[in-house]
């Protein structure tokens, strides 16, 4: 059937087909899947299958939840389980709820080559990955998530795509700026109106035909050229124009710490990695790449990130040649996602470990406590609300050229680690996706954890929930000590306050009753945390 070219950019044509059915494009005589397949045959080299999901039965009369009740939990769909599938994390969510989860962020599912990978690397984005199951499979899981009263929110991939299987580089090249690339490949040209449209109907057909809660957009520091910023508005008012029945919440990783995207009230929230960096190194006292910054005074860093949100906005910073952010205090405390592990923060490192392998066991009890207590958007990785222990690791699923390119880029990337004598794990080797599953097994220890983060969790619902449903009116924060602090918000609706010994005991004012929350003993413990919680 032949593609006639309209003045929109876009080829069409129209014919009847039925569901099942394959197809391809044929381009110069060669057969390619569709760019935009909602479903392949098998892999992402062949025919693509027509699919619509008409036959899943949804239960009625999700409304979702308001975004400042959100407690994230950052899932990969491969490593989560044994069996590493939908279906199988759809048997987990009565657990998280328990628990007192609210959402889970997925990790990247379109379609990538191979069989394992993170899902940054996928070339079909309308398209899950097989390997985890069919479509109907997916919305089982959002169904079952959304009947334990989690929300649903989908990490997306608009910034590039992987380098095995991406056809629109030969379809249409014009989809690509040939003067950008981004550290992950080929930049895309966001000045065309088709390559907007594209990403919109992407992120709209995962909303609508999966029941989706919100979208976590990858890397929009490299979505750029012109036209990017314009797109990122584009698909912002898209989906504010959706009438679902129930909240759409957008949320971003933005390594600019700017205010634009979340002051244009069209996104929710964005990843606040420099939470993270205060943490990490109070607790682990690195100093290498981007923590450099953050190692002059993580106690300091860390009470101004609980006091405005960002910790670098702009102003000079020691071991940064080029200032970074800019104020962004004015914002609403639910549009910054705070975490202390997340699949970058942990995969990222050679050998992926967790804090705990790093740190004190009660000094990572005492920053999950905090990171749960603060009244911003907090995100747990997989595991930690069990003390979990396995890695993370990197891994991929890649054959000749590509795996040894992969191979390469992960030994020159850690060359001071190899250089020790120390192997950096194979990234294609099956046995780094298996130690980088998630355990499951009881014993003591887990049980401690997941009883701390069922009381904590209790705590937030009750106490922090109502605070941050209304506007946040005042914040402050200051050391009380070499490695302490205390921090005071105040809402429409009451205030919140933390003292924390973050390493040695502070000195902490008195108060005036015993806390809503305290984990360890403040007069007495070098980590240790106390919240008081008062509604008016």
């Amino acid at each position: 059937m032949r593609m006639d070219r309209g003045d929109d950019g876009f080829w069409e044509t129209a014919f009847s087909a039925e569901e099942g059915e394959h197809y391809s494009f044929i381009v110069d005589e060669i057969r390619y899947p569709d760019p935009a397949s909602r479903l392949q045959v098998s892999d992402v080299h062949g025919p693509s299958r027509l699919v619509s999901g008409a036959d899943f039965e949804w239960a009625p009369s999700w409304k979702a939840r308001p975004f400042n009740e959100y407690v994230l939990y950052e899932l990969h769909i491969g490593t989560f389980t044994p069996a590493g599938t939908f279906r199988a994390a759809a048997d987990k969510m009565g657990e998280l709820a328990k628990l007192g989860f609210t959402a889970i962020e997925i990790m990247p599912v379109s379609q990538f080559s191979g069989s394992r990978g993170w899902g940054y690397d996928g070339v079909l984005p309308f398209a899950p990955h097989p390997i985890y199951g069919s479509p109907n499979d997916l919305r089982h899981l959002v169904n079952t998530a959304q009947h334990n009263g989690i929300c649903v929110v989908l990490d997306l991939v608009m910034n590039h795509f992987g380098p095995d299987g991406a056809y629109l580089h030969t379809i249409t090249p014009e989809f690509f700026d040939p003067d950008r690339h981004t550290p992950w490949g080929a930049a895309i040209d966001f000045s065309r109106k088709a390559v907007r449209q594209f990403w919109i109907d992407c992120a709209l057909m995962w909303l609508e035909e999966y029941r989706l809660d919100g979208l976590r957009l990858d890397a929009v520091h490299q979505i750029r050229g012109e036209g990017a910023a314009k797109f990122l508005m584009e698909v912002g008012e898209a989906v504010r124009k959706q009438d679902l029945g129930r909240p759409l919440h957008l949320i971003v990783e933005d390594e600019r710490n700017e205010p634009t995207l979340r002051g244009s009230g069209l996104y929710a929230a964005s990843w606040n990695d420099d939470f993270h960096h205060a943490v990490h190194t109070s607790l682990t006292g690195e100093s290498q790449d981007y923590y450099v910054s953050f190692a002059q005074d993580p106690i300091g860093d860390l009470a101004r990130a609980l006091e405005r949100g960002h910790i670098e906005e702009g102003q000079p910073r020691e071991g940064r040649d080029t200032p970074r952010g800019s104020d962004c205090a004015y914002l609403p405390v639910t549009s910054f996602i705070n975490a202390i592990q997340t699949h970058d923060q942990v995969g990222n490192r050679a050998k992926g470990e967790r804090l705990l392998t790093l740190a004190d066991e009660n000094a990572v009890k005492t920053a999950y406590a905090l990171l749960l207590t603060a009244p911003y958007t907090p995100m747990i990785f997989m595991g930690e609300e069990r003390g979990s222990l396995s890695p993370f690791q990197f891994f991929a699923d890649y054959e000749g050229d590509f795996a040894d390119a992969l191979r390469n880029g992960r030994v020159g990337e850690f060359a001071g680690i190899a250089a020790l004598g120390e192997a950096v794990p194979d990234p294609i080797d099956p046995a780094t996706f298996q130690r980088s599953r998630l355990d499951w097994s009881s014993s003591p220890a887990a049980d401690a954890w997941l009883r701390l983060t069922q009381q904590v969790l209790a705590f937030r619902k009750a106490c922090i929930f109502p605070l941050t449903a209304t506007l946040r009116q005042h914040s402050t924060a200051h050391v009380v000590g070499e490695k302490a602090l205390t921090a005071h918000w105040e809402f429409e609706a009451g205030e919140l306050i933390i003292d924390l010994n973050f390493g040695e005991i502070g000195q902490h004012a008195p108060r005036a009753r015993e806390p809503d929350f305290a984990l360890f003993d403040l007069q007495r413990d070098p980590y240790a945390l106390a919240a008081w919680s008062k509604l008016t």
